[in-house]
Formats: structure tokens, sequence, C-alpha cells
């Protein structure tokens, strides 16, 4: 909950200082909560806010590789600094090193052998780390183990 409250704070803030790239960006993350709110029928916690926020910058970040392809700086530049809007709200990300030493413990924590329990582990950890890894990254790390 904290995080949305930051979120609306930096919003009043961007508006107070005519900031129109932060405006932008940080009203479209809070209409994005708005809507996995509704759709939940209640408030999201701060991990589920966190994947919100990283779903937005991904959709920015695909954007961005079709701008470029079509040779649009301007658009280019806006989403750039969109994206570094919304990571000042996104826990700092863990290194590649302490993601696979969380999934080795869980790992053994969770006695996991076969690939079919791979899939409770990803859970696990994607709950443990509370927003500071990307799904698919620990899929992937997850995956590449266990091969």
């Amino acid at each position: 909950m904290r995080v949305k409250k930051d979120l609306t704070d930096a919003l009043h803030t961007a508006i107070k200082e005519k900031n129109n790239t932060g405006k932008n960006a940080i009203r479209l993350a809070l209409s994005s909560i708005k809507l996995a709110e509704i759709e939940k029928c209640s408030e999201l916690d701060d991990v589920k806010i966190f994947s919100i926020l990283q779903k937005e910058i991904k959709t920015r970040e695909e954007t961005i590789s079709e701008a470029v392809k079509a040779c649009r700086k301007r658009m280019i530049e806006q989403l750039n600094n969109e994206i570094i809007v919304l990571k000042e709200f996104l826990p700092s990300e863990l290194t590649d090193y302490e993601l696979t030493k969380i999934i080795n413990k869980m790992i053994s924590d969770l006695n996991a052998t076969s690939r079919k329990q791979m899939g409770i582990v990803i859970k696990n950890v994607i709950e443990n780390v509370k927003g500071r890894a990307l799904n698919d990254r620990i899929s992937k790390i997850v995956h590449s183990i266990s091969s």
C-alpha cells in the first residue's frame, strides 16, 4: 500500500512542477493499478503493484523497439524518461548471483527434484523476492539450474 501512496504523492508533485513526463507515466501506472483493483475487488499489496509497474516498463520497452524501427527519436526519448520515472518506485533489482542463491535455497528447502516441482519453486521464489526480479528472469534461472 505504501507504493500506491508514493505514486499518488509523486503524481501531485509532478502536476505542481508541470513535469508532463512524470505526470503521464504515473497516471498510466495508477490507472493500471486501479483497473487491477477493480478486477480483483480489493486493494493490491505492494508486491502486486511492483508487478504492474514492471509490466508498464516492459510495455514501454516493447514500444521503444518499435519506435526504433520507425526512427521516432522523440518518442523513444519520452518513453525512456517514463521508464526512469517508473523505476524509481521499484525496489532495487537482485543480481543474478543473489537470485541464484535464493533459488538454490528454495529448491533445497522444498526438496524439489523433478521439472514438475520447479513450478512450485518459481511461485515461491516470486513471493520471496517481492518484485526485486522479473518473473521471466526467475523462470529462466530456475530452468537453467534444473536442467
